[in-house]
């Protein structure tokens, strides 16, 4: 800062929290300050407002200092068609590829369904492994071929392992956790995991053979906390494994990377990441062992994106990358925005890549080590979130760790719960999905994709004797609306036109535009398009109006002041003209006179969204 610039700071008094909650109590015009107060799905308090940290905490830095690697997804099952794709996203600027096979956590419909010596030569050809070309590879019981394979083509082509980033992505537990089977109880299932790691290891290749996944628990609902417990739980129990089996303690360290998904929650995301960062050298100090900085993978979440006006997946993945980045990921895969769709086509890939590299080259926001650290918001959010997934560790632990845990479904139970809440938040839009819930594009053009999406890609067939338990199946929130949708669509596509309803407008613009446009995004989210009825107080206006929209719903819109005295009229006649009656807003003092003229259901923020528009899609028809 220039002499000039600290003179013109010292101008202006410097406010202080006192100051400011006087300015909140009066915006707030009587209401409780709580309600700047939010919450998370494991009861972390968010406030409004941190005062800069006063004590000095451990930094989150990366393995890898400096850029994160840019990772681009290869989930073609043709592998020539792959291997192109993958060279023109080199060429574009990814520094790496994230290969993807069939039955993996991040298969998400598509992904290679052969893992033979054959494909992945094809799969690799032109690729310069021996330049450092970061590979991760999605470990999956329908490639059990794949690693092996890896190293073959390595060796043929005589590069050296050491100077490879190969990730082989061993993760038993996470694919037990997705599938709901381990081929053997653990007690033998981790010999045959150890002895793999240790051939991977003793072939000289050191960058993450084993990565304890939690994506999957992310898919599946679960908390910031429940991720980073399971992502502990999995890497002690793979710890323990290599020791076990003839592995030093040191080694076997450093033979395990993290993985987790990041999401379009800013503040949760940059606090998740940096958390794992603390709680895995908090393992490795229990452990008798200096602290490193542990190896991270991020990907962009599943669960958030939509297949209904997907370009808003675009902005939800920005907003990921960047929480991933400042929070010390040292490798981002970004989910194409078409993703939902299938295998991306080049168009989504590039803007995949583009995302990562303007963030790089653009933003610069690489070029600080950990920049929240010292910030009171993200200090005291990673601290907290630092404690609660410790305590859930550790209740994993006693139940006598996560394979034990997941043998009984305990684990799985306390997921399901979180994701229970989060469904309801969603279906009434609580938590919002841009697209599906909330602003929706009923009119919306279909995208192209370079594969359909598969959903025999997603499972794997449990071999005979497999341990059973109960799976953690990855969803996406807007499934719920998008099944909706689909089911207008197929009406439309029958009858050439799709259910409607007629937006009873009363009195002025100004009085009804406000629930007028609020009805229409609502109903418009369950596939049921939007009529809008005229300007009129008239009782037989808003019915003719009504007969010549076709529609077979009726929802009054306007004004509480309006309503008083127009609304049980129109009701009325609406009824009597055969409307399935709904009224926009909370219907207060005036419900059972409304009920009594024929309404049916009122609609407002925080009424359940998805049970209302699921009957009222049946009634359109």
């Amino acid at each position: 800062m220039s002499a000039n610039e600290t003179a013109i700071a010292g101008v202006f008094p410097q406010p202080n929290e006192e100051q400011w909650r006087k300015l909140v109590d009066k915006a707030l015009k009587g209401g409780s300050f709580d309600s700047l107060v939010s919450k998370t799905y494991d009861g972390v308090a968010i406030a409004p407002l941190y005062a800069r940290a006063t004590t000095e905490s451990p930094r989150a830095l990366r393995k890898t200092p400096g850029r994160w690697s840019i990772l681009a997804r290869v989930d073609l099952a043709d592998s020539d068609a792959a291997n192109k794709l993958a060279l023109e996203d080199l060429e574009g600027g990814a520094d790496g590829l994230h290969i993807v096979f069939a039955g993996s956590q991040g298969a998400y419909g598509a992904g290679l369904t052969d893992d033979s010596d054959e494909t992945i030569a094809h799969l690799l050809a032109n690729i310069r492994l021996d330049y450092r070309v970061p590979v991760l590879i999605e470990a999956s019981p329908r490639a059990p071929n794949a690693a092996s394979a890896i190293m073959r083509y390595v060796d043929s082509h005589h590069i050296e392992p050491s100077i490879t980033r190969i990730s082989f992505g061993l993760d038993p537990l996470g694919l037990q956790a997705l599938h709901g089977f381990a081929p053997a109880p653990w007690r033998d299932g981790a010999k045959t995991f150890a002895d793999a790691a240790k051939t991977i290891a003793k072939a000289g290749f050191a960058n993450g053979a084993v990565v304890a996944d939690a994506r999957v628990i992310h898919a599946a609902g679960g908390s910031e906390t429940q991720e980073l417990a399971f992502a502990l739980s999995a890497g002690v129990a793979y710890l323990r494994a290599l020791t076990d089996n003839g592995l030093d303690i040191e080694t076997a360290r450093s033979l395990i990377a993290l993985r987790f998904a990041a999401d379009a929650d800013e503040f949760l995301g940059v606090a998740k990441f940096r958390a794992a960062r603390r709680l895995w050298a908090r393992i490795e100090e229990a452990c008798g062992l200096a602290p490193k900085p542990v190896l991270i993978f991020a990907e962009t979440g599943w669960r958030m994106m939509s297949r209904r006006d997907p370009w808003n997946n675009i902005l939800r993945g920005t907003l990921a990358t960047f929480s991933a980045a400042i929070g010390g990921a040292d490798t981002i895969t970004v989910l194409p925005f078409t993703q939902a769709f299938g295998a991306a086509d080049g168009f989504a890939r590039r803007l995949a890549r583009d995302t990562q590299l303007v963030l790089q080259d653009e933003s610069h926001i690489d070029v600080v080590d950990d920049p929240t650290s010292g910030a009171g918001g993200f200090e005291a959010l990673t601290q907290e979130i630092c404690e609660r997934a410790w305590a859930a560790f550790q209740e994993i632990e006693a139940e006598g760790g996560l394979p034990v845990s997941l043998e009984k479904g305990a684990f799985q139970g306390r997921v399901a719960a979180t994701a229970g809440e989060r469904a309801k938040k969603v279906a009434r839009s609580r938590e919002k999905v841009i697209g599906a819930n909330e602003f929706p594009d009923i009119h919306e053009k279909a995208l192209d994709v370079a594969a359909p999406y598969d959903a025999s890609r997603l499972g794997a067939d449990a071999p005979a004797g497999a341990l059973k338990s109960a799976p953690l199946a990855p969803h996406r929130l807007a499934e719920p609306f998008e099944r909706l949708r689909d089911n207008s669509d197929a009406f439309a596509q029958k009858t050439g036109g799709r259910p409607k309803v007629f937006l009873a407008n009363l009195g002025s613009v100004a009085a009804f535009t406000a629930r007028a446009n609020y009805a229409k995004n609502f109903f418009e989210a369950g596939g049921i398009e939007a009529v809008f009825g005229p300007e009129t107080e008239s009782a037989a206006g808003v019915v003719d109006a009504f007969r010549a929209s076709g529609a077979k719903l009726a929802c009054l819109c306007s004004s509480d002041k309006i309503y008083a005295d127009a609304a049980e009229p129109a009701a009325t006649a609406l009824k009597a003209a055969g409307a399935k009656l709904y009224s926009a807003g909370r219907p207060g003092e005036m419900e059972q006179k409304l009920r009594n003229a024929g309404v049916t259901e009122f609609i407002y923020v925080g009424c359940d969204m998805y049970d209302v528009l699921q009957r009222a899609l049946e009634e359109a028809k």
